[in-house]
């Protein structure tokens, strides 16, 4: 018989990453669930109190129908099997029968930083590591390897106190080839894009109007273009847009990678946009120093979901 592997996907980003991972595992039996926890907050889900997050019904939804839209087999909450491996995005809750299996952690893309919250969650045992976000991404130890993006990753994972010997450096799915983006037909050249975020959706404190005001000075008299966040209340951040940058160009949908490729600028928060801005050697404006940016930026080695692919198999057959 086969050996089965389950893929714990999550927003669109986490999906196509399983997905792509998965291509070159075809040889193991698999399966794909939305994201999912148990306990209170997989009680909490259930009830949809959890809709800002993956979680959410719409995420799940989202995420199952481009499942079965590519052939994919289901098991929505990983009960179905007794799974010889178990690969996942995220490791910020990892429900009691996953625990039990053999894990792989796959960085899903930019970590958010270290707030007050992080330092409680590391501290404090008894305060999920959830409520700080991925700044804690890697401290579950629930896994035999977490594949990381960078060298610079590693080093950061490392200081936060994840074992080393469990990481692998093979950078990630979606952010590895960044150059391809190059060849596209956006009609918008040379202009200044601003990737917003969700925070305000998430509970996270954002003066989107100053915000837009710093963009305005920032561009220096260049076209505005605005990328929503799929997360966001377009039609608030559509109307404050207007309000405050009536000349701006507005896309609630499109292919952000491609519009970065074109762009001269990209300014974003803690967003993964700024990955592949990194890779195109753009000038970027985020919360993160130029230097500590490329260090981070995944290797574009072409080959991430084949690296990560040979370290399951590792772990499967080990």
């Amino acid at each position: 018989m086969k050996k089965m592997i389950l893929f714990i996907c999550g927003s669109m980003n986490q999906t196509t990453q399983m997905h792509q991972i998965s291509g070159w595992l075809t040889d193991y039996d698999q399966y794909f669930s939305p994201f999912f926890s148990d306990g209170l907050l997989g009680a909490a889900s259930d009830v949809g109190l959890l809709e800002f997050t993956i979680m959410g019904r719409k995420r799940s939804e989202r995420t199952i129908e481009y499942l079965r839209s590519h052939g994919l087999k289901l098991d929505i909450g990983g009960f179905a099997h007794a799974y010889d491996l178990v690969v996942t995005c995220t490791d910020l809750i990892v429900p009691k029968h996953i625990r039990q299996k053999k894990l792989v952690l796959v960085q899903e893309g930019m970590t958010e930083p270290e707030t007050v919250l992080y330092h409680l969650a590391r501290n404090f045992q008894w305060i999920p590591r959830w409520i700080a976000g991925t700044s804690t991404t890697g401290l579950s130890d629930a896994y035999e390897k977490f594949c990381v993006a960078s060298e610079g990753y590693r080093k950061l994972f490392i200081s936060k106190g994840v074992n080393p010997e469990k990481i692998e450096v093979t950078s990630i799915p979606n952010f590895d080839n960044c150059e391809q983006y190059l060849q596209n037909d956006f009609k918008f050249k040379d202009y200044v894009l601003v990737c917003t975020s969700d925070n305000r959706e998430t509970f996270i404190y954002e003066n989107r109007v100053k915000n837009i005001r710093k963009y305005l000075e920032l561009a220096e008299g260049s076209q505005l273009i605005f990328k929503l966040h799929p997360n966001e209340n377009f039609e608030r951040a559509i109307r404050e847009i207007e309000l405050y940058a009536p000349e701006s160009i507005v896309f609630s949908e499109g292919k952000t990678e491609e519009m970065i490729a074109n762009c001269r600028m990209l300014i974003a928060q803690f967003s993964s946009t700024i990955f592949v801005a990194s890779a195109l050697n753009k000038v970027v404006h985020c919360g993160l120093h130029p230097d500590v940016l490329k260090s981070l930026t995944p290797l574009q080695n072409k080959s991430a979901a084949t690296k990560i692919a040979n370290v399951c198999r590792q772990v499967i057959d080990g």
